[in-house]
């Protein structure tokens, strides 16, 4: 029978000093992003590499309670959280008066957004405050070409965008140097994980459906991997934890763990895989933090975008023919998705994400 208790330890690791800057030296830097999943697990190398170049530096994330898990492994980094009371101008100012009391001197924005704007806008009216704020430069123009016909080139990653922020105080940050966080042991009765040697995630979801990869073509893949291989299903509680278990209760080497465990726990699972296959979401994303190899199949969005998994080879990013579908990337985020290309990423056949696994 499966259990419902989970009990996951998690080692933290020690800092080492490196090269210092003067003028950074015992600060405190606030650094901003509020979502979403993916945007924020994006984030986390280039904190943690921040964290290890400059140890002397006080940081503060400000974003939601559920994502500052995604930082779990980071040691000494203080956390503002951004609630749903938060959301309004009233709830703004609230939050603008938390971040004065903290005492930044200085501010990163990893957003960019209006609620971000608003916040900079309280905190230096008028620009004659001393708390200085630097924010993210998306690349909106670049990207704009890119899904209106211009020809397609690879772009800066989102990683170096959110790295190229930390140079307005003469901050450098390698990220070849973010060490991969540790696999976390897991004594998890709900799983019998004993009994496999090997383990792949599928997280076949994704926030738009132009990213989402069939059902009917995960079985597929399902199918072509062996009994000895226990595969483990993501997804969000509700109707894809629904749809994940119908699968899951018919295959005796597969688990849903969708809706059953707190994203701490999920990242304890990843950290044991040896293999992610992650649509253009999250999952892809985290998987990444522990160095676990991961396969991403795009359709409307294309990699060179800059959201490709953290360090991955570009030949794991399984895309769809341009010539069937030239005019992809047709959406950044999967927003406003053209018609013709909402079920472009099925037109990647399961035989070529199999042969890939094998």
């Amino acid at each position: 029978m499966k259990k419902s208790h989970t009990r996951i330890t998690i080692k933290h690791c020690k800092i080492k000093s490196h090269s210092r800057t003067p003028q950074i030296l015992n600060k405190h830097i606030l650094i901003i992003r509020l979502s979403s999943f993916g945007d924020v697990a994006m984030t986390v190398p280039i904190v943690s590499v921040f964290r290890q170049t400059y140890p002397e530096v006080k940081i503060t994330v400000l974003t939601t309670k559920f994502f500052s898990e995604l930082y779990n492994q980071t040691p000494n980094i203080n956390f503002l959280y951004f609630e749903k009371k938060h959301k309004n101008i009233k709830g703004l100012v609230l939050l603008t008066n938390a971040i004065k009391n903290i005492k930044a001197d200085h501010i990163i924005d990893l957003h960019n957004v209006i609620r971000t704007n608003i916040i900079n806008f309280l905190i230096n009216p008028f620009n004659i405050s001393k708390t200085s704020f630097f924010k993210l430069k998306k690349g909106r123009r670049e990207k704009k070409r890119l899904i209106k016909g211009g020809k397609l080139k690879k772009l800066k990653t989102m990683h170096q965008r959110y790295a190229d922020v930390f140079t307005n105080l003469d901050l450098s940050l390698d990220l070849k140097k973010f060490t991969s966080y540790k696999k976390v042991k897991i004594s998890n009765t709900n799983i019998d994980f004993h009994n496999f040697k090997n383990f792949i995630g599928i997280a076949p979801f994704a926030k738009h459906s132009c990213k989402e990869y069939s059902l009917t073509n995960i079985l597929k893949i399902i199918d072509s991997i062996n009994q000895d291989t226990c595969v483990i299903l993501f997804g969000a509680p509700g109707n894809e934890q629904y749809k994940l278990e119908k699968i899951s209760d018919k295959k005796q080497n597969v688990y849903s763990i969708a809706g059953k465990l707190s994203l701490s726990q999920e990242m304890a699972v990843i950290s044991n895989l040896d293999l992610m296959i992650s649509m253009d979401s999250a999952n892809g994303h985290i998987a990444t933090l522990f160095g676990i190899k991961v396969i991403s199949i795009w359709g409307a969005t294309h990699p060179y975008l800059g959201y490709a998994p953290f360090g991955q080879p570009e030949g794991n990013s399984i895309t769809v023919d341009l010539k069937k579908y030239p005019n992809v990337p047709a959406t950044i985020y999967g927003r406003n998705c053209p018609e013709n290309c909402i079920d472009a990423i099925n037109s990647i056949s399961p035989e070529k994400i199999i042969s890939m696994i094998k």
